[in-house]
């Protein structure tokens, strides 16, 4: 086959579906190296300053906000939807093209779908859009990127850490400072209506914007749990580690495991790790870089969960079974906890079907300040391929649009589709999707993965959920600790960062599983550095004191 990519080729890719969590990004066959399109690295230049933030024009939310990252709760829909754009971005007479993740089924042709041909309308462009399966993204983004025939949009998310991408896109895709930085934004009003945090979440490459982040709350991954499992057996939101161990061993029995795992959660260590005290990742502070992974407070919190493992209150099949297949356990009760995406919540909440009460859980305590991990505040980010600027103006005018406020008469149709056709209304006002609706939808035809935006705290038909997640947000959102590598640039990272990444996943599950001992961990953090983490701790610490 050629270096080209058909439109063919890439259309057979959606046969094959494909679910995961949010974990964190392109390249092993571009020749966009350091030397081809010079250094994607901020040190030494000037950085671009972010979008000037306005937030933008909606109603007023049930539950409030704070400025440290708590959502805004809304308990019921709003009554009346405001129009957040004045006029349609394109004219009906272009047509742009789109590329993106999905974790859905393949959407019906525009022709044969009414949620896609509303969305045309409504933008007043033609999309052509190609969705990829999440078990196809790397394969398929690499294909398409080493070709010459890129689409206009190109959506890069769903947490993969992907060789070179940061490279592909300062040489192939387009420099949107002049557009976004500073004041500029204020010409794309809902652009500039995302947070900071997300922006910087995304990061400069060589000190310009070159994309713009799909936001998402500040949570990272969460340990949802069957609260009246629980409670049962003695639950309390910040009990000690010791005593939670206790909890899950005491709730297992019965064909019942009190913690759940699967092969893309690895024991949910992440979360086990920050709350023994651990860094989110990588902390750094000047230019000097930590991993977490080297630390006392790692290893102690890999000791834990070997225990956990040992005690048999883990979940039998944790090495081999998906998340998928997780979530179904944890639903009708086998599993009684699970590790899962924040944004997971209210899928969760439905999956179980009221047999029980989700409850979303604190940290343990393990003798010092109690710790939460910080996402990088976006699903990806979306770049644009070079273009000329009225066609550049064009695009984020779409992208403009797709990123409307909740509560205004755009969002709804992006998100819910055509009332009557798509979705219908409750008895309190909540869009409740139609059959229709479950088919045509944000999900098989995921324009929300391109843009998108911030996201509220509401959750249809479940106003005590919102409530109760809205509350633990008061409490945890302080706790909340960074990755500070988020938004900085490491040329070895970028090349070797879902090796490394490998070598730790594949660390934890044999000390977890007793295959290898405690002991062995040094080992195996040390083969870590020499095959690159070294390198890149150095090269991200000399980003940060740049960055600061």
């Amino acid at each position: 086959m050629s270096a080209n990519m058909s439109r063919r080729t890439l259309l057979r890719s959606i046969a094959v579906g494909g679910t995961a969590i949010a974990v964190p990004s392109l390249l092993t066959g571009c020749s966009t190296g350091s030397g081809g399109g010079g250094s994607v690295g901020n040190k030494g230049t000037k950085a671009a300053p972010w979008p000037t933030y306005a937030a933008a024009l909606g109603p007023a939310p049930d539950l409030a906000p704070t400025a440290d990252g708590v959502q805004a709760g809304f308990l019921t829909y709003p009554e009346k939807l405001v129009e957040a754009v004045a006029e349609k971005p394109g004219t009906g007479k272009e047509k742009i093209r789109i590329i993106s993740i999905t974790y859905g089924t393949p959407p019906k042709p525009a022709s044969q779908n009414k949620y896609w041909a509303a969305l045309n309308k409504a933008l007043g462009v033609e999309v052509e859009f190609t969705v990829v399966p999440d078990a196809d993204f790397r394969t398929k983004m690499a294909t398409l990127m080493a070709g010459d025939d890129l689409p206009d949009i190109i959506a890069i998310g769903g947490g993969y850490t992907l060789p070179r991408e940061a490279q592909f896109v300062k040489e192939r895709c387009a420099d949107l400072t002049e557009y976004l930085s500073g004041d500029a934004a204020k010409d794309y009003p809902h652009l500039a209506a995302i947070p900071t945090y997300a922006w910087e979440g995304m990061g400069r490459i060589a000190g310009r914007i070159y994309g713009v982040p799909v936001e998402r709350p500040k949570p990272q991954d969460t340990l949802f749990l069957n609260q009246e499992a629980f409670k049962k057996a003695g639950f309390e939101q910040g009990m000690s580690a010791a005593d939670f161990a206790k909890v899950a061993k005491s709730v297992t029995g019965h064909r019942k495991w009190g913690l759940g795992a699967s092969t893309t959660s690895y024991f949910g260590y992440k979360t086990h790790a920050i709350w023994h005290g651990a860094p989110n990742e990588w902390r750094i502070e000047g230019s000097k870089a930590d991993y977490f992974a080297g630390t006392d407070e790692f290893r102690a919190s890999l000791e834990y969960m070997a225990k956990l493992r040992a005690s048999g209150a883990y979940y039998p099949e944790a090495t081999s079974v998906s998340q998928v297949d997780l979530k179904t356990q944890f639903y009708n009760g086998t599993a009684l906890s699970m590790t899962d995406g924040f944004g997971a919540t209210i899928s969760n909440a439905q999956g179980i079907k009221d047999a029980y009460t989700l409850a979303v859980a604190q940290p343990y305590t393990t003798g010092g300040s109690r710790q939460y991990q910080q996402s990088r505040g976006m699903f990806g980010y979306t770049a644009l391929k070079k273009a000329s600027k009225d066609r550049i103006k064009l695009l984020l005018r779409v992208l403009d649009w797709l990123s409307s406020p909740f509560g205004s008469q755009e969002y709804e149709l992006l998100h819910y589709g055509i009332e009557g056709t798509h979705f219908k209304r409750d008895k309190d006002n909540n869009p409740i999707a139609t059959e229709l609706g479950l088919v045509e939808s944000k999900d098989n035809l995921p324009l929300v993965k391109v843009a998108d935006a911030p996201q509220p705290l509401y959750y249809p038909g479940y106003a005590d959920l919102t409530k109760r997640v809205h509350a633990w947000q008061q409490k945890v959102v302080p706790m909340m600790v960074p990755n500070d590598r988020w938004g900085l640039q490491s040329d070895t990272f970028n090349r070797q960062g879902a090796t490394l990444d490998q070598i730790i996943n594949d660390g934890v599950t044999a000390v977890v599983t007793g295959r290898k001992k405690l002991s062995d961990w040094d080992g195996i953090y040390k083969k870590w550095l020499a095959q690159g983490g070294k390198k890149a701790l150095d090269e991200f610490g000399e980003e940060y004191a740049a960055a600061h």
